[in-house]
């Protein structure tokens, strides 16, 4: 049987802390930046936790 291959796209939006936490950026963060606050884009500036009901989806395309 083949071996597993780690999807590229998740690969590059996603990394995995050492606890073993799925970690991504925020979206709304690309363009039109005018319009939102400061408090707003720093807020989308933070790195976020995956949500646990996508978890298993983006381990699986992890290799994890």
């Amino acid at each position: 049987m083949p071996k597993m291959k780690t999807d590229s796209g998740a690969k590059k939006r996603i990394k995995i802390t050492g606890s073993g936490k799925l970690r991504r950026r925020q979206a709304f963060r690309g363009h039109l930046m005018e319009t939102k606050s400061s408090t707003r884009t720093r807020r989308l500036g933070r790195e976020t936790t995956i949500s646990p009901g996508m978890e298993k989806n983006i381990k699986k395309l992890m290799g994890l």
